[in-house]
């Protein structure tokens, strides 16, 4: 069963960038060649992207590759395929990993046993939308605002998965 994503780089370091590409190249089993550009939102930062194809699943290889380098700032995003939800992963170095399940049209989507979770643990106005903030991934989302700001016109590697 066959999907797409985006793979987005938001800052790494120089020396880093080598290792970021290696990874992806080593999950898709092809070779990644991305186009680093300057982040103007981290002063000697670089930043790239690059749209994959492949396998369900596949957006989760890339994040648990990616995320060997915890300085770097990352999204991969994984769209639905036939009977499987798409995901998102956002990375942010002082907040960690975050991940949710997407819609068709890229809606995070909170499952039934979260909302009971939610609804059990935070009875309290306050403390309930506190926890909707941190199943939407506001925090991680504030973080990459200004990296993904940044990026906009950037050029796109597209990367197709042989075999």
């Amino acid at each position: 069963m066959s999907t797409r994503g985006v793979v987005y780089v938001h800052s790494s370091p120089s020396a880093v960038c080598p290792h970021v590409e290696w990874a992806i190249s080593g999950t898709l089993g092809v070779r990644a060649n991305l186009q680093w550009t300057a982040q103007p939102a981290a002063q000697g930062q670089l930043r790239a992207e690059c749209g994959w194809t492949g396998d369900a699943g596949t957006g989760g290889k890339l994040m648990g590759a990616l995320k060997a380098w915890p300085m770097v700032r990352f999204e991969v995003t994984e769209e639905p395929s036939e009977g499987v939800d798409g995901e998102r992963f956002c990375f942010v170095p002082t907040l960690g990993l975050w991940r949710a399940r997407t819609s068709a049209n890229g809606d995070i989507v909170v499952g039934e046993d979260q909302l009971r979770a939610m609804a059990t643990a935070s009875r309290a106005g306050e403390a309930f939308a506190h926890k909707i903030d941190e199943l939407l991934g506001a925090s991680w989302d504030a973080a990459l605002e200004p990296y993904r700001r940044a990026g906009d016109g950037a050029p796109v590697t597209w990367l197709h998965r042989v075999g």
